[in-house]
């Protein structure tokens, strides 16, 4: 009896799958409008969107269904509309190009905006001048794949994210490239999601900017030139693996913000050309490890409020300042770390330096406490004092101290 419920089962899924159809809309097909394909079309069947431009807006899915483009059409929604709104499960729209949502002060408008679905696939697409790129909110186990979201935003009040979610979990955002948004990623309430291989640079504010989200990784991508770098706030046990924060520079700019975040992971990354590298307030429990700090002006800003961090092997080449703190004391654990500007000895050979390096200079101490004092900075007077904090620690952390300087980069 069992054996004849599983044949009629499979018989059953072969005849839903094999009444899937297929629907063309063209100048010249059956359905010239992207609207009346889907109107017509059955939950499984897959329309197919031929070249040319479509000025339609407001496209509503609401069944399973495969949007497909040939040649990138254009799905044009003459700054006055949302493009795509999906509102079903097991949605997949690939190959178009869709421009021109507009600027809305009171909607959210955005060139694809997924609502309460799951399953949903947005892969090899062109999102121009749309607002609010990417916008998903209550969903799980999507993919936003291999996409190009070129945004015109010019200033903070007026632009829209170039992927934005909203309370979403089992999410994989995967080889995008964002320029030209507010942020690049925007998440907020997120967990258990992987972002792979993005380049998020030329963005107004945050390259990379998430709160109130756990259990998420980081891997493999780049931003850069962003005004304000990279946020991460508010979050617990995030990987961030292997990442290139390169060249966000400004007043307020870091290649990553650290605040009131736990139990994570820096690891394998490339800092190079931030005004300051790594920003932490209130980060706790973090593996700062492996990483390579290269020509910021502050590599390590970390507050009196980080406590319980270790900082191991780590490379730090021409920083203004390697690391910098506004407390007398120190919470955290500094140990084989390679300093350019160490000059200790090692007699015994064994790569290790025999005497401990202080990395904080009292000159970045004093900068801390007044940051006017900065135009001092190359002056002679500075380097005296530098030498003789160096020498007897009166000011500085005394116990922030990498006891394992290493003589030689790590690799």
């Amino acid at each position: 009896m069992k054996r004849i419920l599983i044949i009629l089962l499979c018989t059953w899924l072969a005849s839903f799958t094999s009444d899937a159809a297929t629907l063309e809309v063209c100048k010249g097909c059956t359905y010239q409008s992207i609207k009346a394909a889907i109107a017509t079309a059955k939950s499984g069947d897959t329309v197919i969107v031929k070249k040319g431009t479509y000025k339609e807006g407001n496209i509503e899915i609401r069944k399973p269904l495969v949007l497909v483009g040939e040649g990138f059409p254009v799905v044009d929604g003459e700054n006055d509309s949302e493009i795509f709104t999906i509102y079903a499960d097991s949605v997949t729209i690939s190959g178009f190009q869709i421009q021109n949502v507009g600027t809305s002060y009171t909607v959210d408008r955005a060139g694809i905006n997924v609502v309460k679905s799951d399953h949903v696939v947005i892969k090899n697409n062109k999102l121009i001048n749309t607002f609010f790129g990417i916008y998903l909110q209550k969903s799980k186990h999507n993919l936003i794949e291999n996409n190009e979201i070129i945004g015109e935003a010019e200033e903070e009040m007026s632009s829209g994210n170039a992927i934005h979610l909203w309370y979403c979990k089992n999410i994989r955002i995967e080889n995008n490239t964002l320029k030209k948004h507010r942020d690049g990623i925007y998440l907020e309430f997120v967990d258990s999601s992987r972002i792979v291989n993005n380049v998020s640079e030329g963005n107004v504010r945050y390259g990379l900017h998430f709160m109130f989200s756990n259990h998420d990784e980081y891997i493999d991508n780049t931003f850069r030139d962003n005004g304000a770098g990279v946020a991460v706030m508010f979050s617990r046990y995030i990987l961030m693996d292997n990442n290139l924060f390169d060249h966000n520079w400004g007043t307020t700019a870091y290649g990553i913000l650290l605040k009131e975040i736990y139990d994570s992971e820096i690891i394998n990354s490339t800092f190079k050309k931030n005004t300051t590298a790594i920003y932490g307030e209130s980060a706790t429990r973090m593996k700062i490890h492996n990483n390579t700090f290269e020509q910021n002006g502050w590599a390590l800003r970390l507050l009196g409020s980080c406590m319980d961090n270790t900082i191991k092997g780590n490379n730090f080449y021409s920083n203004t300042f390697d690391v910098t703190t506004n407390s007398s004391r120190n919470y955290n654990e500094y140990s084989g770390n390679y300093w350019d500007e160490y000059t200790g000895y090692d007699l015994d050979k064994d790569g290790v330096g025999d005497v401990p390096y202080h990395p904080v200079k009292l000159f970045s101490y004093i900068v801390t406490k007044s940051e006017s004092s900065i135009v001092l900075l190359r002056s002679l007077f500075i380097d005296i004092l530098n030498f003789a904090e160096k020498v007897t620690p009166v000011f500085t952390p005394a116990t922030l101290v990498d006891e394992k300087p290493q003589m030689k980069p790590v690799l």
